[in-house]
């Protein structure tokens, strides 16, 4: 496999933290360079991305046929690192649209010369049906396949998964959370609480990006109020995660495009049980005492119509959801 272009790589790490959840602008003038640094907003958070990446390609060796790797060129040991964000070493395979993980901490200091890290194929193959996949190397180096939607939850835990990862009763369980696998507290018991809050993070991902590949797709990535697409769209959950019924399932999921997600989140607007966005007028009349209405008017224009649904019923909101989410969130008329 040819080497990806430095442009090809830094536009694909800009659409991975968009997919995961965050905004990110690339903080270099020049694409040729070690590490790449990204500047990212992600969960009400700012902070800084390191991104020490290269092409993944064939090992080349008869003996190992689903060998791959990264050859790190063009930098010196020992690495720098980020002092005020995060470092990751990665490796791209451009024609899957996959990441792999490496343990910088194993690979920051290396001997003269362009080091090769490697990781079996299969790991990028699982990561691509799952989220994230993990195996072990006989040197005890955990590597990690990545999907792009899960490229930020990765980065953001990827010190502690190669740590930790490397106890032997860790990665089957890391690797049962992301199929969304019941874990039980038998097969928890005896690790750390680090150990379990890790393996809590994963499931927790895995559920959170399910969830949203299942509500994007039946909405064919389009707003469910504006009818835009423009990847600029989220899922949103119905009833909120907070509330004991809520569930990760499609029926409880809306496709919103980022400005009426916030309103719906801020309970400017609802969705009524015949499936029509309405205004709250309660918050809009709150909105005009203070004079904070301007744009209201022309908000309005897309509402008090009936939503964008997936073309398969049985993909459509629950009304049942519905109607105790307009409860919790103190709707007038629900409450």
């Amino acid at each position: 496999m040819p080497a990806t272009s430095a442009s090809t790589i830094i536009n694909s790490i800009l659409e991975a933290i968009t997919q995961s959840g965050g905004v990110a602008v690339y903080a270099l003038n020049t694409e040729e360079t070690h590490p790449a640094k990204f500047i990212v907003k992600y969960s009400e958070q700012n902070f800084t991305i390191w991104v020490y990446i290269w092409t993944l390609t064939h090992g080349g060796r008869p003996s190992l046929p689903d060998e791959y790797r990264i050859q790190m060129t063009g930098v010196n040991s020992p690495l720098p690192m980020n002092p005020n964000g995060y470092t990751v070493l990665m490796g791209y395979h451009h024609d899957l649209n996959m990441f792999a993980g490496f343990d910088i901490n194993k690979h920051r200091k290396f001997t003269v010369g362009s080091p090769s890290v490697q990781i079996d194929i299969t790991t990028i193959h699982e990561a691509l049906q799952n989220g994230l996949a993990f195996s072990t190397k006989e040197n005890n180096e955990i590597v990690i396949g990545i999907r792009a939607d899960q490229f930020l939850h990765y980065v953001i835990d990827a010190e502690k998964l190669h740590k930790e990862g490397k106890n032997n009763k860790l990665t089957p369980l890391l690797n049962k959370a992301v199929s969304l696998g019941k874990i039980s507290n038998i097969e928890t018991k005896g690790l750390s609480k680090e150990r379990k809050l890790i393996i809590a993070n994963i499931s927790r991902y895995s559920r959170d990006a399910s969830f949203r590949q299942q509500v994007l797709t039946a909405y064919g990535y389009r707003c469910a109020v504006t009818r835009a697409q423009l990847r600029l769209v989220n899922a949103a959950h119905i009833l909120p995660v907070p509330v004991q019924e809520s569930i990760d399932h499609v029926t409880n999921g809306i496709c919103l495009s980022p400005t009426v997600h916030l309103a719906y989140d801020n309970c400017l607007i609802y969705l009524d049980e015949h499936l029509f966005m309405q205004v709250n007028e309660e918050k809009a009349s709150e909105l005009v005492s203070v004079k904070l209405d301007a744009g209201l008017v022309e908000f309005r224009k897309n509402l008090n119509a009936k939503i964008h649904l997936p073309p398969d019923k049985k993909q459509w909101p629950d009304p049942e959801f519905i109607k105790k989410a307009n409860k919790y969130r103190l709707i007038p008329g629900y409450h």
